[in-house]
């Protein structure tokens, strides 16, 4: 992985450990968008095919990557107008069950229309916590992160899968904003009917994109309204038969911020997705074994078996100002310190991490 963390100006002067704020800007990508504004300088309106040709090539390549049917990619700008365009096409007379302490982008939609909600609290007996819900409550709709924002804890993908077939009725929408990109993920092999996700963080394609996956078998569910002249590909005998993804689509969408999209994509799938998830998971299991050994875990993160690679440690003021002087970038969120890795951290920056902590502790 060295050769790839040279690609990254952001990893030379420190220990980068905030990707769950945002993705570092890698050099080859910078090339690229700067290629691509270039080429809109000294041609213009010219482009505009081109345009047309990135946008839905960075759709193909969304498919490709996560599992999902071409047709059933929408591109959006981010997570949250996805959702809320969604939840505008939804009957209001559903149960919705979500998380505490969620991610407010996923609960405040839910929360400002009239749904009936219920919440269950995240702990390291989360999964069994949301089935008895569902059970007991009726509920129709579930809506959750697959990576907590402030913790890390990850749901288990084969529980989703399994609740699904327990409760085929069941509409399970995911914001996948802080696990898209860290792990290899078949979308239609999974049990979530809806997932939407911004690139900005683990994708590392910078602001302005994301992109909702939708399954077949869902889209009867909804009456989407949102419509656009775009949405038609500037053609009016289509403005009666969109189809459900491009019902997200009613403008025009940027094509240096999906075409970094697509550039960001290729270059993970060229790094592997497999070696990125192994990666990855190295790194939380490492993480996690020194954290833990330092008490510095809550035990809704410490009792759990996975885990993804955001953890919020037990820390004040002072440390998170130690870490900051030590070139150790990551955040404050809650009553702790939140440090993230991903695939271009090594175990070593964990040493010289933990290292610091045992001195302040």
């Amino acid at each position: 992985m060295e050769h790839i963390r040279k690609e990254f100006p952001a990893l030379r002067q420190n220990i980068y450990t905030n990707t769950a704020v945002y993705g570092p800007l890698y050099d080859a990508l910078l090339d690229w968008r700067q290629n691509h504004d270039l080429d809109f300088l000294l041609k213009a309106s010219e482009m505009r095919g081109k345009s047309l040709e990135t946008i839905a090539d960075t759709r193909t390549a969304v498919g490709e990557f996560f599992g999902c049917k071409r047709e059933n990619v929408a591109l959006v700008t981010n997570f949250s107008s996805g959702l809320n365009m969604l939840l505008e096409g939804m009957d209001v007379k559903q149960k919705v069950l979500m998380l505490e302490n969620d991610y407010p982008s996923v609960n405040w939609p839910f929360e400002s229309r009239d749904f009936e909600t219920v919440f269950v609290k995240i702990d390291e007996n989360l999964e069994e916590r949301i089935r008895k819900v569902v059970k007991k409550e009726a509920i129709s709709v579930l809506a959750l992160s697959v990576v907590q924002w402030q913790n890390g804890i990850k749901i288990d993908l084969g529980f989703l899968k399994d609740l699904k077939k327990e409760n085929q009725d069941l509409i399970i929408i995911a914001d996948g904003t802080q696990f898209c990109g860290t792990a290899n993920l078949n979308f239609e092999d999974s049990g979530i009917d809806i997932l939407g996700a911004s690139g900005y963080k683990w994708l590392l394609a910078g602001y302005g994109n994301g992109f909702v996956l939708i399954k077949e078998a869902i889209k009867d569910r909804f009456s989407l309204k949102t419509i656009g002249f775009s949405a038609t590909n500037v053609n009016p005998s289509k403005k009666n038969t969109l189809r459900f993804a491009k019902r997200f689509e009613p403008g025009h969408l940027s094509c240096l911020n999906f075409g970094s999209l697509k550039f960001s994509l290729d270059f993970l799938a060229g790094i592997g997705k497999d070696k990125i998830e192994a990666q990855n998971e190295v790194l939380s299991q490492k993480a996690k074994k020194e954290f833990s050994e330092l008490g510095l875990l809550k035990d809704n993160v410490a009792l759990r078996k996975g885990h993804s690679t955001i953890f919020n440690i037990k820390g004040d003021d002072k440390l998170f100002e130690q870490l900051s002087n030590n070139n150790i970038i990551c955040s404050q969120r809650g009553s702790g310190i939140r440090l993230s890795f991903h695939f271009y951290n090594t175990e070593k920056e964990i040493d010289t991490i933990v290292g610091i902590l045992k001195k302040h502790h």
